[in-house]
């Protein structure tokens, strides 16, 4: 029952990551810079994300523009956006896995291959998680050093977006829950190994002969 109960929080974790990875792929905010100009009317806002820039200005306008061209981005984007598509598509194999291997879920295998679906679940969600934070730390570690570039102006310099945290924040999600699903199915099978289920022995008894009758029957 405990580890039912852990699998379950492991799940409740895991789709909660792979929301927050999800969105903040998609999310343009990664960078942020806001120009406040010489008035509160000439206020802008500038995002960057990896799929697209946005800029936002005071007046109510809000306008975005695609990063069709991927040779032309920076290293550290082209490595975010491979990054953190990985980290979708290992975090939704690994749900679909760990809903198979699951102890509350009766999906008609056995008990082995429920471990081995619980297990690669925890990986996929591992893998996922490192995919997640890869990104995140380095986007972050690009922003700082050009923000305390004292060669760069300050039109240039921006700091981390909200997508930066929710990336960062959904990867470790995935991790945790990653790390629950793989403890689990591990004590799981240990345990199942030191002791093991005895195996009732049904003893084979000899068909009675048939062909022969008891004379009692007779007069």
């Amino acid at each position: 029952m405990t580890s039912a109960g852990l699998q379950l929080l492991a799940f409740a974790l895991a789709l909660s990551g792979v929301s927050g990875v999800l969105m903040a792929t998609l999310l343009p905010n990664w960078k942020v810079h806001v120009d406040a100009g010489s008035s509160i009317i000439t206020a802008i806002v500038q995002l960057q994300g990896l799929w697209m820039d946005c800029t936002w200005y005071s007046t109510g306008m809000f306008s975005c523009t695609l990063k069709y061209s991927v040779l032309a981005l920076p290293t550290h984007v082209q490595a975010a956006r491979a990054a953190m598509v990985l980290a979708c598509v290992l975090s939704a194999v690994g749900i679909c896995t760990s809903t198979i291997g699951m102890k509350c879920t009766r999906l008609g295998v056995d008990r082995e291959t429920k471990g081995y679906a619980c297990f690669a679940g925890g990986v996929c969600f591992l893998s996922a998680g490192v995919s997640g934070l890869i990104p995140t730390v380095w986007y972050t570690k690009e922003i700082i050093a050009n923000f305390v570039d004292v060669t760069v102006p300050e039109s240039n310099k921006h700091e981390p977006g909200g997508a930066v945290y929710i990336g960062f924040i959904s990867a470790m999600l995935l991790f945790i829950s990653g790390m629950i699903f793989c403890t689990s199915c591990i004590k799981e099978n240990s345990e199942a190994w030191l002791h093991p289920s005895k195996q009732q022995h049904v003893s084979i008894t000899q068909p009675e002969d048939r062909s022969a009758y008891s004379l009692k029957d007779y007069v």
